[in-house]
């Protein structure tokens, strides 16, 4: 069987490169696929499928490796590399876009700005948009345009069976209904997505304050209390983290404003936090563009780390989760480690996707190191702690899933039975993998 791309054995030369080379964290898993295929077409896909089948083997996806967890990396499969397939098309007089899984989100956004268009890419830099748009998407302007995944209108794809086909409200609308949600328990191999664009928002700004640590309780206080007034192309966020050795707290607050007038007076809500006397910087407004945003983001996501991620979605009152915050700023890891409080308020009514599962507060912890002697300590301190504020929690978003370690609620109970029927009835062999942990 030939292929475009190239077909690694476990054993070969370049194996244990391409291996690694499919997950961004450091903290590379233990797990060795039986064959490692690198796609350079839509064929090899297809190939790759039937490849599977022949072979005996389940079959998995990477497209740009930032998965945590690396979900995809599994004894024992063949694992299908699609980082290399990075088309982009744009229709800007038709506000549309079709975009191969493997492109980056923050390249995609480059050849959008050119005319002015938009999409809700994610947060981090080299992102790719396949896992992205298959857990949901939770990007720039999220609040507005909702997760990615909603602005997602068709979608090609090579199924069990191994058929390449198109997927749309109309065609095969119970594979698109999974496809947007499922994230790495998926049962078909993405090639294309279609996207709904947006026009771009003509400023974007930023405002950062930082307090010691003893701000905290105020801080988080205000945070849930002022998130309904901030205007949804806000994102209100608070960081802890460690600067100089020395934990602190951040406020800072995006926005993709309609207008410079309009950024202005969105920011000054900043200013209203109770030790905004305390802070040791104060920067209320500056101007920037999507790629100094990028750029920020990336100062707490290096490339080169190992990582160790849990999250949880809450509208738990802000006094009972103080408690858990207190604790994991007070035990925060070394820098860049962090905890993000994200409000992201109450959501608009979804279409019909599988993707259901958000609320009111998204927290996510991060812990961030380099020495592999650091590691249980680094694990335990995200996924503990998580555990420790469950009870509070209304299920997790699969950007940042940690299921192998702490099973939790990612999708409503009834889509993840319509899920279950739908993978037995599409893939009853099983070619396919699950995510590698189910809710409680």
């Amino acid at each position: 069987m030939g292929f475009d791309g190239t077909l690694f054995s476990r054993g070969d030369s370049g194996y244990e490169a391409a291996r690694r080379g499919a997950v961004w964290n450091a903290f590379t898993p233990e797990r060795y696929p039986e064959l490692i295929l690198q796609a350079a077409s839509e064929s090899d896909c297809v190939a790759a499928v039937k490849l599977a089948r022949e072979k005996g083997l389940k079959l998995s996806v990477r497209s740009g490796g930032h998965s945590w967890a690396g979900n995809h990396l599994r004894d024992g499969t063949l694992l299908l590399d699609l980082s290399g397939l990075r088309e982009v098309e744009i229709d800007a007089a038709g506000m549309r876009a079709s975009a191969q899984p493997g492109c980056p989100g923050n390249e995609l956004d480059l050849e959008l700005e050119k005319p002015g268009l938009f999409f809700p890419v994610g947060h981090c830099p080299g992102v790719a948009i396949g896992g992205y748009l298959l857990q949901g998407g939770f990007g720039w302007n999220g609040r507005v345009h909702g997760p990615a995944c909603q602005s997602v209108v068709a979608i090609d794809l090579v199924t069990p069976e191994g058929e390449l086909v198109t997927v749309d409200e109309e065609n095969d609308p119970d594979l698109f209904w999974a496809a947007r949600g499922s994230g790495p328990g998926f049962f078909s191999v993405v090639t294309r997505y279609h996207l709904k664009l947006y026009p771009r928002p003509p400023v974007i700004a930023n405002g950062i304050y930082t307090y010691p640590l003893d701000a905290l309780e105020e801080v988080i206080t205000w945070a849930k209390e002022v998130g309904p007034r901030a205007p949804r192309w806000m994102e209100l966020m608070v960081f802890t983290h460690r600067d100089q050795g020395e934990p602190e707290v951040v406020v800072t607050a995006p926005v993709l404003a309609p207008s410079e007038a309009e950024a202005r007076e969105a920011l000054a809500l900043l200013e209203s936090c109770p030790a905004n006397g305390r802070a040791k910087i104060a920067m209320p407004y500056f101007p920037a563009r999507l790629e100094d945003l990028y750029a920020g983001v990336h100062a707490s996501y290096p490339d080169g780390h190992r990582y160790a991620v849990d999250n949880m979605w809450t509208h738990a009152p802000a006094a009972d989760l103080l408690p858990g915050i207190r604790r994991i700023a007070e035990t925060l890891p070394e820098a860049p480690s962090h905890m993000l409080w994200m409000n992201w308020g109450e959501s608009p009514a979804r279409e019909e996707m599988a993707y259901s599962v958000e609320d009111e507060i998204y927290i996510a912890l991060y812990a961030v190191w380099q020495d592999p002697a650091g590691d249980e300590e680094n694990v335990e301190w995200a996924t503990g702690n998580m555990k420790a504020m469950e009870h509070l929690a209304s299920g997790i978003q699969l950007a940042d899933e940690n299921l192998g370690r702490r099973p939790a609620n990612f999708v409503r109970e009834k889509n993840l039975q319509r899920l279950d029927r739908l993978r037995a009835e599409r893939d009853p062999d099983g070619l396919f993998l699950e995510w590698m942990g189910r809710p409680a």
